[in-house]
């Protein structure tokens, strides 16, 4: 176990599952990431009438509905103007006339019907994400709780957040004058910038960018802020644990993704050259490549995407894991309303990260949940209304003028 984290299995489950740090523990994080995640209390079954997938003023809407009228939405990121027709044709059929209260079943009998398994990726559990979280939305409205509580119980109620601008082609100073832009206005305190060229093979975005960012940053912004870097698979293990070593230098909070996603044994010996945490994980689907990422220690935060994980219940059962090895969880977020998601996930997982990620386009949408989202004071409180927390005055309006995608 990396000695910066403790063991936080007590928090999940049994804690003579705990791991006794010395590898070998496959099974016991097998046992985790099976123990049952979802929580309802419904007593009639809530059969699965209808899945459809609306689309009005830029937002896609996933709307679900029972036999019985009750109704759920959520909302999907633009991917699903390319990913609908996998959506249709082999994801909705399988849920339709099936018992919503089932839904964690669902979720894995999904990956097999009409040999799903043999499309899955960052597409197909994207698709599944989108309908899990409207069925979640239609529960929780049922139960008039809150997604945290059908998934373990609400925690928190705000989480604390980083700024990023996503930049590659700013100079260094450039780039700290947006983050201190953005720090201004969201009261945060600490910061995530982007190293290398992105899957790059070592090349910079800009000639000696990212050794003169990695020292400016901290020279320019103080000791106080906690700093991130993300170099987004730019690196092969050589030049990661350079650069990884001026960020020790620095102090910095943690190091993302410095080699490519799928290079699994070359982010591994990453790791155990450096001290400074490593963050990876945003872009896998792979329970089992989880689990051999934390047994290994391969990161010391872990990042899977509530959507391209394939949803709420599945990143649980990844942030089960991690906890038996003391490993927090920072999940990465995708576009859309991906940030509302990371919320309300971060309201019941016990253990969450210490900062996570301010998206851009809260202020576009912050208004469809009532309070309204927004950062403030290096926060943002988490939806408090049933279900995903959506106002529904204000998504039934987007819904009477939006049209059915087919």
């Amino acid at each position: 176990m990396n000695p910066m984290y403790r063991d936080l299995s007590y928090l999940y489950l049994d804690p003579s599952l705990a791991s006794d740090g010395q590898g070998g523990d496959a099974a016991r994080l097998e046992e985790a990431a099976n123990a049952p995640v979802l929580r309802v209390r419904i007593a009639e079954p809530v059969v699965i009438a209808s899945i459809e997938l609306l689309f009005n003023h830029g937002q896609y809407f996933v709307r679900t509905r029972s036999k019985d009228g009750a109704e759920g939405i959520a909302v999907a990121s633009d991917r699903a103007l390319y990913l609908h027709p996998l959506l249709r044709e082999l994801i909705v059929p399988y849920f339709l006339g099936k018992d919503a209260r089932e839904l964690e079943r669902l979720i894995d009998g999904v990956y097999g019907y009409e040999n799903n398994y043999k499309l899955s990726g960052l597409a197909f559990w994207c698709c599944v994400s989108w309908v899990e979280a409207s069925l979640l939305d239609l529960l929780g409205r049922i139960e008039g709780r809150p997604v945290g509580d059908l998934l373990g119980g609400v925690l928190r109620d705000e989480v604390p957040i980083y700024v990023a601008s996503g930049n590659r082609g700013t100079t260094p100073e450039e780039e700290i004058e947006v983050l201190q832009g953005r720090m201004a206005a969201t009261g945060a305190r600490a910061v995530k910038f982007k190293i290398g060229g992105r899957m790059s093979r070592n090349a910079d975005s800009l000639s000696g960018r990212s050794e003169r960012l990695i020292a400016l940053t901290r020279k320019t912004l103080g000791d106080e802020i906690a700093i991130h870097a993300d170099g987004n698979g730019s690196y092969d293990p050589d030049f990661a644990i350079e650069y990884g070593h001026l960020l020790e230098e620095i102090g910095a909070f943690f190091y993302e993704e410095p080699c490519p996603f799928d290079h699994l044994e070359e982010t591994l010996a990453v790791a155990n050259a450096l001290d400074i945490p490593l963050a990876f994980g945003e872009q896998e689907t792979s329970l089992r490549r989880f689990r051999w990422v934390v047994e290994h220690d391969a990161a010391q935060v872990v990042q899977p995407d509530l959507q391209y994980n394939g949803g709420f219940i599945r990143t649980t059962r990844v942030a089960r894991m991690a906890a038996l090895k003391g490993i927090p969880v920072t999940p990465h977020i995708s576009s859309g309303f991906g940030y509302a998601y990371m919320l309300h996930f971060a309201s019941y997982i016990p253990n969450l990260g210490a900062f996570q990620e301010l998206k851009s386009g809260v202020a576009e949408t912050g208004g469809f949940f009532d309070p309204i989202l927004e950062a403030k004071d290096g926060v943002m409180k988490t939806p408090r209304g049933p279900g995903l927390g959506l106002d529904e005055a204000v998504v039934r309006g987007m819904l009477r003028h939006a049209h059915t995608l087919r």
